[in-house]
């Protein structure tokens, strides 16, 4: 009897409620942010509850409209309708969605809604479903000839692109360009990015859904812009490039990279201005003897170098600056936020390959959470040259090396930012950069006019 007794206990059916009762949802709306038309949305995820102390049965989970842009899997199965659904007492399913919205010729962002409805012994249970579609135009692994892109819908990016030699692309004022994982753009030709001070010029990852990456962004959510060795009289002005440096052609992840410069003439490989570097997983601007001249631009939260100068090359860097800091996702640990180095040792076969130096930073600010941020080097070898000249800037560092050319520069004064934290480098008051340079640029990277005593950096107090 005893026995027996054990048995059915053990055999006891879960009690299955029949009649009324409710599920619940874990969000009120499921939302989409800007979902690109004609291309696989990220996937978003809810669950179904049941709050019962009984067992339920859905007859049904399914969409609203049998032709819905939203894709489900319920419980993991595929399809847009499951019915005779059970979730045991106290417990949950998932459902996972996505969106594939059919391009509209629309220029500005539109809605596409649906429902989810799941049925409980007769009763609808519903959720609506809310995506933005943005029609884009879409470049796919494409070779560019001479081209002005337009301003009226974004540039999507897919399995990169590159820029022809011989010729020019052009990106004028508030164009959006949106790049697709470890996509890059390779210049072969010349890149004209043409951003104002009201109408910048944006490039980032194109997975929308900022949440996901905890708003500001996740480093390497694509490649970067690549400069070969031919392309010449690139110009970057008014520009963002926001969590890049997911690969680099040849080196380390970088934001931009630029190759030996073989053309010759006197007009530097790219002149960058007024441009916002940030969250790199890799490099910042990464030059294996290159040609650069930079401007009142912001370089920070990288990976590796905020600037990384390997090989020599040809530098005027000018009221710049080059900061990094550890966040949740940049380990700032080791890597100085500025290197200039005037030879490239190969490690993996220990060759040395040098070039001479010639670099001016005027202005600049080199800073960071490490005790040292600033690393010079140079080949012991008096065939290549190490000119490096520093005119009234202001970096954190053990000690300029003698071979260095040192003006007026302020060393291990906290620059007071007036808040880093959240990315603002602008000076507070009483910040040691106020009226600390030299007479330089007309305005600041926001149109600021520079006064007569001009501040260190990019921004003027």
């Amino acid at each position: 009897m005893v026995l027996l007794s054990f048995a059915n206990t053990g055999c006891k059916k879960e009690q299955v409620l029949t009649s009324g009762g409710e599920v619940r949802f874990s969000a009120d709306t499921l939302t989409f942010d800007t979902v690109f038309t004609a291309y696989a949305s990220f996937t978003c995820s809810l669950k179904i509850f049941n709050p019962q102390n009984e067992k339920i049965t859905l007859s049904s989970i399914r969409l609203e409209n049998a032709t819905s842009f939203f894709h489900l899997n319920i419980n993991g199965i595929d399809g847009n309708t499951l019915k005779d659904v059970e979730i045991a007492a106290k417990d949950s399913i998932y459902v996972f969605a996505t969106v594939n919205i059919d391009p509209q010729n629309q220029n500005n962002p539109y809605v596409i809604s649906d429902k989810l409805i799941a049925t409980l012994n007769g009763k609808d249970f519903s959720l609506p479903f809310i995506a933005y579609g943005q029609d884009a135009h879409y470049i796919d692994g494409e070779y560019l000839q001479t081209q002005t892109w337009l301003t009226d819908k974004p540039y999507v990016i897919i399995h990169s692109a590159a820029v022809d030699t011989d010729q020019t692309l052009t990106i004028p004022a508030g164009c959006k360009v949106y790049m697709n994982g470890d996509s890059r753009i390779l210049v072969l030709g010349t890149l004209k990015v043409l951003g104002t001070k009201t109408d910048s010029v944006v490039f980032q990852g194109d997975r929308l859904d900022r949440g996901y990456f905890g708003n500001e962004g996740y480093p390497g959510e694509w490649g970067g812009i690549y400069f070969d060795s031919y392309s010449t009289q690139n110009e970057i002005n008014y520009a963002v490039l926001k969590n890049c440096g997911n690969t680099a052609l040849g080196a380390q992840p970088a934001a931009i990279q630029l190759s030996p410069d073989l053309v010759t003439d006197a007009v530097p490989q790219l002149t960058i201005r007024n441009t916002i570097i940030e969250n790199s997983i890799g490099y910042g601007i990464l030059s294996f003897q290159g040609s650069l001249k930079a401007e009142n631009c912001l370089i920070h939260t990288c990976g590796a170098q905020a600037l990384g100068i390997l090989q020599g090359g040809q530098y005027e860097v000018t009221n710049c600056d080059f900061v990094i800091f550890s966040t949740d996702k940049i380990n700032h640990q080791q890597e100085p936020t500025v290197a200039l180095l005037n030879y490239f040792k190969n490690d993996a076969t220990n060759e040395i390959f040098a070039s001479n130096l010639n670099a001016t930073l005027k202005n600049c600010v080199i800073w960071g959470g490490l005790e040292d941020e600033f690393f010079t080097g140079k080949v012991d070898d008096s065939r290549f040259a190490y000119n490096l000249t520093l005119d009234h800037c202001l970096i954190k560092t053990k000690e300029i090396s003698s071979f260095v050319s040192n003006s007026g520069s302020i060393l291990n004064q906290d620059p007071k930012f007036v808040d880093y934290i959240n990315w603002n480098f602008r000076p507070q008051e009483g910040s040691p950069l106020t009226d600390a340079g030299v007479p330089s640029l007309a305005e600041d990277i926001t149109g600021k006019p520079r006064n007569g005593a001009t501040d260190i950096g990019c921004y003027e107090y």
